[in-house]
């Protein structure tokens, strides 16, 4: 099994040191317009303008950040679908955007993209501040059994809809609030106008000086600030909150500009060196990178999870 594992690592590895190869040949036919999908300040447009300042000074490539809002990052995608496939036109967003946002807008497909890259995994848990006196989410459920009254801060309808799932597999009620972006989760925490919520990376801080807590992980791996947190399977509950960073080009993209793209986004990210990959490091843990047909599959099968999640919190 080990000699197979080492194949398989070394096989990916050959791929990408080709990849690299093959897409250092490349180069823009013309300025890139980069769509943001996310207002200013957040993880998405702040890891986007980092990532364009510094292709624009490693490759000289003329890169044009613009912001196109809404539906959970689905608008970008939308608005750049039809686009230019010469590697002009790309958005960054999260890859939740094309499994459940997409899934839940009545699409009957994800043929409306080009999967380039991710940066990033989102640490994605379900926190509370230190003084709730909460330390997992059996704690949780047991003060909402008790008849505590729970306001649930949820950034997005996914983390709405797997927050309605925890409270119905674990027969207890949460207030659940919907709330603009993890910058309001936090404030929200902060304020006491929430009792608990979904958080992706922005609490790390807050956890490490003892501030708050992560109940739990909504991710399929431990987070890496809270390595103890369970993880919401070992809870019983089949659904996470997971997701990416994720690089996306309109559908019908030229191959060659999608791995010249990916490649030279991976090398920034994973340098930690690079205002890029510090900011990575420091909030989210360490780069992600799945880039390509790798990506295109994982959001295939992110896809069908949404499909799950929206059935079983009807």
């Amino acid at each position: 099994m080990k000699s197979i594992l080492k194949r398989s690592v070394l096989s990916a590895a050959m791929m990408l040191t080709a990849i690299a190869a093959n897409a250092a040949d490349w180069t823009p036919p013309g300025p890139i317009k980069l769509v943001i999908a996310f207002k200013a300040g957040g993880g998405v447009d702040t890891q986007a303008r980092l990532i364009a300042e510094e292709l624009e000074a490693r490759h000289g490539w003329d890169v044009i950040p613009e912001q196109v809002t809404g539906k959970g990052g689905l608008n970008a995608v939308m608005d750049i679908s039809e686009q230019s496939g010469d590697g002009t036109v790309i958005t960054m967003t999260a890859s939740n955007a094309v499994g459940y946002g997409l899934r839940s807008s009545g699409a009957t497909s994800q043929d409306v993209f080009t999967a380039i890259t991710t940066t990033a995994g989102v640490q994605m848990g379900i926190v509370s501040k230190t003084d709730k006196g909460w330390e997992n989410l059996d704690d949780l459920i047991a003060a909402a059994k008790a008849g505590e009254e729970i306001s649930f801060g949820a950034m997005s309808p996914m983390l709405g809809d797997l927050a309605y799932v925890i409270a119905k597999e674990k027969g207890v009620d949460f207030n659940i609030i919907s709330m603009r972006g993890g910058k309001a989760v936090m404030n929200g925490l902060n304020a006491g106008d929430i009792d608990v919520g979904f958080l992706a990376g922005p609490q790390t801080k807050a956890v490490l000086a003892g501030e708050m807590v992560n109940l739990v992980s909504a991710m399929s791996e431990p987070l890496i600030a809270s390595p103890e947190a369970k993880l919401l399977k070992d809870h019983g509950i089949e659904f996470t909150g997971e997701g990416f960073f994720t690089f996306l080009g309109p559908k019908n993209m030229d191959t060659e500009a999608r791995d010249a793209i990916a490649a030279a986004i991976a090398e920034i990210v994973k340098d930690p060196e690079t205002k890029a990959g510090a900011l990575i490091n420091k909030v989210f843990g360490k780069p992600t990178v799945i880039a390509g047909d790798d990506l295109a599959a994982r959001l295939s099968a992110d896809w069908d999870a949404a499909g799950a999640l929206i059935e079983a919190a009807k």
